[in-house]
């Protein structure tokens, strides 16, 4: 026939019953796998007869509570309250913990070396700072300043510290950080520290609000607990970092950030109180040896005698963030209907795979061949 006469031609289906039973069973079991894939896992595990909206819209406010204390300077000791060791002191989604300090006091805007040379565990110890060693002036550029640098060049070159070491002199906030810094450390009680996470979470496709807090008498007498106190949002520091896979001496030391990640899976089709939050603990920042942990510098200003002075602190902190997710379904008609077509149709791929499987595999003389197909002519 030509392909002008394959134009006008029809084709229709032709049922033939093949009583094979080694194809009968395979077509049965195709036909219970695709059943049960869509009963099973797209109705019941995916939820596939509901609407689902994912990413809810989040407000989080945290607060923190504890008293710490510190040995500074010939062991005078300092009480540290929330005031003090919360960095932002807003009670936002994302904050740190000061854990450990180490403070440069009495800087003052003048002129020392670049690259300071300082007796420490025994031995003369630097700091090394591109283009900051120097034998003669002719070394040393007048107003330059490097990216890793501390101030400006003066164009002289000086003896830096108590060795032979020679370094240019500089302008800058004078004496510099070094190693020699009075650290202070809080750790003793930062693990006893509680947070209160109040979160509460808006999903708009369904106009569903809810939040974390069950009741105002319920946060009394409470703490978190994965199994005896799951609805309880007030955590202890240290509970937190064991449950993240942290080691809290080495965070207390040199820092680290701790994800609180908080999972909304709601089924809106149930009861409203089934809509309950779930917590999880993840450290998020790398650890490896050429930059680990967390800190940061501030500086504390004041007037001594008519001389603008400050103290540098570096912080080592617990930095947390607060992460929310999460997902909420109601039953909906359309995806209902989509689902239960898709799974009708789906049922028709036993039939085509059976058909293959008889024409490729046991179609001996063509027996099955002739018979499946017909051509009809009219004249």
């Amino acid at each position: 026939m030509s392909w002008i006469g394959q134009l006008w031609s029809y084709e229709t289906q032709k049922v033939i019953v093949v009583k094979n039973r080694r194809l009968g069973t395979i077509y049965r079991l195709l036909q219970l796998l695709i059943i049960v894939y869509f009963v099973w896992y797209v109705f019941v595990v995916q939820k596939g007869y509901q609407a689902q909206e994912t990413g809810p819209e989040s407000a989080v406010i945290t607060k923190v509570k504890g008293v710490s204390t510190s040995k500074g300077p010939r062991g005078i000791k300092k009480i540290w309250d929330v005031a003090e060791y919360v960095k932002p002191p807003e009670g936002g989604s994302v904050f740190t913990i000061i854990t450990r300090i180490e403070s440069t006091k009495q800087q003052t805007m003048g002129t020392c070396p670049e690259q300071l040379s300082f007796f420490h565990n025994g031995v003369f110890q630097s700091r090394t700072v591109p283009n900051a060693l120097c034998v003669t002036d002719e070394d040393c550029k007048r107003g330059e300043m490097h990216i890793l640098g501390n101030g400006e060049q003066t164009g002289h070159c000086i003896i830096a510290g108590r060795g032979s070491l020679r370094t240019c002199e500089i302008f800058a906030w004078c004496p510099l950080e070094d190693e020699t810094a009075i650290s202070e450390s809080l750790q003793d009680y930062v693990q006893n520290f509680t947070i209160l996470i109040k979160n509460n979470i808006h999903f708009p496709q369904f106009g569903f609000s809810k939040g974390n807090i069950e009741g105002q008498g319920f946060l009394r007498n409470c703490n978190y607990h994965p199994v005896l106190s799951p609805s309880c949002p007030i955590f202890t520091v240290g509970f937190i970092v064991s449950e993240a896979g942290a080691n809290f001496t080495e965070l207390a030391k040199k820092g680290g950030i701790i994800g609180v990640i908080i999972n909304w899976n709601c089924n809106l089709d149930l009861h409203l109180s089934k809509c309950r939050p779930e917590y999880s603990f993840r450290r998020l920042d790398l650890q490896n040896k050429i930059s680990s942990g967390y800190n940061y510098r501030f500086a504390k200003y004041y007037n001594n005698n008519g001389t603008e002075t400050r103290t540098l602190i570096k912080v080592y902190g617990i930095r947390i963030g607060v992460i929310v997710h999460g997902q909420a379904g109601k039953f909906s008609l359309i995806p209902t209907i989509i689902n239960l077509a898709t799974a009708l149709t789906s049922i028709g791929i036993g039939s085509v795979l059976c058909d293959w499987i008889l024409l490729t595999f046991m179609n001996k003389n063509h027996t099955y061949s002739l018979r499946k197909f017909d051509e009809v002519m009219r004249n």
